[in-house]
This record gives structure tokens, C-alpha cells and sequence, in this order.
């Protein structure tokens, strides 16, 4: 198979080096250093310190050479990068190619998943693309570490080509059907990684993690059920195993930022500091205008958000969600009986 990662980051290359070991692959990237280091050294310092990468691996910061004959395409960008690489690169995507996100976001200002997005950029059939989500730090899969993930796909034959193609030895690939509750819970866990991080900062320990990430995933079931998710998506890969990893693992991105927040250090100078995006900080608020305007309480998602605004403090928040009056706990999956 020939395929197209568009995204020099982390887990576009990761993926890229991946899939050249039995595909064809080319990895676009728009910094002309990082292209020249990933062809001619097999390296992606910048992003992947250290890291030896599959030799067959090609790269380029030219599209339309990325794109040619392409059968499948991944687009790894940042999601609010994601809609102007996608117009950039519609010109050269085949009209016959399947194309897979792997962003974790909601666009700000339409709300829109990655897959939406590309579908109405590339004016594509939907079966043709899905999204890939689960507990994947890069750097980890990279290493060969026994690592899993999700495949989405509303065409299951499609996705057991996908499978196929991504699948390692140490790389297994699930597929599931559920595009939309993969994409929300992958998007949406990184809100309450950053409502975790600040917990860590502020000095907390494993019941408040445990209590963020049950009841934070309870908040992601409900915003997926009302956009039409399968419920049973939020207790796999995409959903509590993703929102499990974010939250507890000390190279999330995500996590970071809030452990930073709680520390009590200001945001600008905590994104200013990182080499990477938290995708968190721009998909809050994406999420709390979605959440609005399907009258879904996300309480946690909402004091991020204050929080990320500067309207409120860590400790305050604390002191906001623990004022409300709980409900019997399996009551609240169906009834959302939480305080907005």
C-alpha cells in the first residue's frame, strides 16, 4: 500500500516510521528541517529525541510528491491546523484514497470532529475516512512497547484494511464502528487531563485523580450519547483507556499543562515553554459551546475552561465542583443530574 502522513510531529512520525517498515511511506512536514533530518538521518530530534526511525521512511515538505498514488492518507496535525493542511492538500489527495485522522480536537468555532472536517473539505465519500484513537503516547509505541489502539470506521471492510496495514507486532489495532465516540473521547479526555494535572499540582493524590477521570469520563459518555455515540465506545480503547494514559502519564501533554496550572504558573507562559501542543487548550472551549448547545452539563469541562480563561483559580474550581449536591452515582449516566 502507498501511503501519505501528513504532520511531522511526534505521532505522525511515529506512525510513518511504522507503517514504512510494510508500506510505502511518506511523511509530509511543512518544517524543511525536520523532512531533510527524517530522510537523510532516519531521525526526528525535534520531536523525537533519540529515536531511530525506519530506514525506508521518505519524507518531504512537498504535498503534491507526499500525496501521488497515495491509497491511504493519515493526517496528524494538530486539529486547529487540520482544516487549512486539508484545503492545502486537497488538490493532490486521489479521489480514490482512504484518508484517517488521528488529531484529537473539536474545531473551534463549528464544533466539528476531524472527520467532519475532512469530509467537507475534500467533499469525500464517508465511508472512505475514520479516525484513530486510544492510549497512545508516541514515544512509547515508537520504542516497540505493547501498545493498542482504535480504528474507526463505518465501513468494516475498510477498517480491516486499516487494521491490516497499521497492525505490528507490538501495535495492535481494534476497530470499531462508532467514528463519533471515538473521535469525542479522544478529544475530550484531554479537558479532563488537564483538570487531573491541576489536581497533581495542587498537591492531590490518587482519589482525586480516580474521582477526575470517573466522573470526567462520565461527562465524555454524555456529550458523545447526545452526538449519537454507542455508550459501550467510552469503557474501551477510546475512551477510559485513553482518558486513563492522558491523565496518569507524566509525558502527556495535556496533564502538563494542568499540573503547571496548579503550581500556579500562567498559561501563556506554560504554552510558551512547550514544544508541542496540548490540544486541550484550544478543544475546552470547542467542547463547553458544544456541550451548550445540546444542554449536556459537563461540570469538570466547564471550571477547565474558567480556568484556561483566567476567571477562576485551581483552588476555587476545587471548591466549585465539590459544592454541588451529588445524586445517586448510576442515575447520573442516564439523568445528568450534575450541576452545569
Amino acid at each position: 500500500m502507498r501511503v501519505a502522513v501528513l504532520g511531522g510531529g511526534s505521532w505522525g512520525t511515529t506512525l510513518a516510521s511504522l507503517l514504512a517498515a510494510s508500506n510505502a511511506t511518506t511523511l509530509w512536514s511543512r518544517d524543511p528541517e525536520v523532512a531533510a533530518e527524517v530522510r537523510q538521518d532516519h531521525r526526528n530530534s525535534q520531536y523525537l529525541p533519540g529515536v531511530e526511525l525506519s530506514s525506508a521512511l521518505q519524507a518531504t515538505t512537498d504535498m503534491d510528491v507526499a500525496l501521488r498514488g497515495a491509497e491511504l492518507v493519515l493526517i496528524a496535525v494538530p486539529s486547529k491546523y487540520l482544516r487549512s493542511v486539508v484545503v492545502a492538500a486537497t488538490p493532490f489527495v486521489p479521489s480514490a484514497a482512504d484518508v484517517v485522522s488521528v488529531a484529537k480536537g473539536i474545531e473551534v468555532g463549528t464544533g466539528l470532529r476531524m472527520t467532519e472536517v475532512i469530509i467537507e473539505v475534500l467533499d469525500h465519500d464517508p465511508s472512505r475516512v475514520g479516525a484513530l484513537s486510544g492510549p497512545n503516547l508516541a514515544r512509547e509505541v515508537v520504542a516497540g512497547q505493547p501498545s493498542t489502539t482504535v480504528l474507526a470506521c463505518a465501513d468494516a471492510e475498510r477498517a480491516s484494511r486499516f487494521q491490516q496495514a497499521l497492525s505490528t507486532p507490538t501495535f495492535r489495532v481494534f476497530t470499531n464502528p462508532d467514528v463519533i465516540g471515538c473521535e469525542i473521547g479522544g478529544a475530550a479526555k484531554n479537558v479532563i487531563a488537564i483538570a487531573a494535572g491541576t489536581g497533581d499540582g495542587l498537591g492531590y493524590g490518587w482519589n482525586t485523580k480516580a474521582a477526575l477521570i470517573t466522573r470526567g469520563l462520565t461527562e465524555i459518555a454524555r456529550l458523545g450519547v447526545a452526538l449519537g455515540a454507542n455508550p459501550i465506545t467510552f469503557l474501551g480503547l477510546a475512551g477510559n483507556g485513553d482518558l486513563t494514559a492522558t491523565c496518569s502519564s507524566p509525558q502527556s501533554r495535556n496533564r502538563h499543562v494542568g499540573d503547571e496550572l496548579g503550581r500556579g504558573k500562567a498559561l501563556d507562559v506554560i504554552i510558551d515553554d512547550m514544544d508541542m501542543v496540548a490540544e486541550g487548550v484550544s478543544t475546552t472551549p470547542a467542547i463547553v459551546e458544544l456541550a451548550h448547545r445540546l444542554g449536556v452539563p459537563m461540570p469538570i469541562t466547564r471550571r477547565v475552561d474558567e480556568l484556561l480563561s483566567g476567571t477562576t483559580s485551581p483552588a476555587q474550581a476545587v471548591r466549585q465542583l465539590m459544592s454541588f449536591e451529588p445524586g445517586s452515582e448510576l442515575d447520573d449516566l442516564t439523568h445528568a443530574t450534575f450541576e452545569r
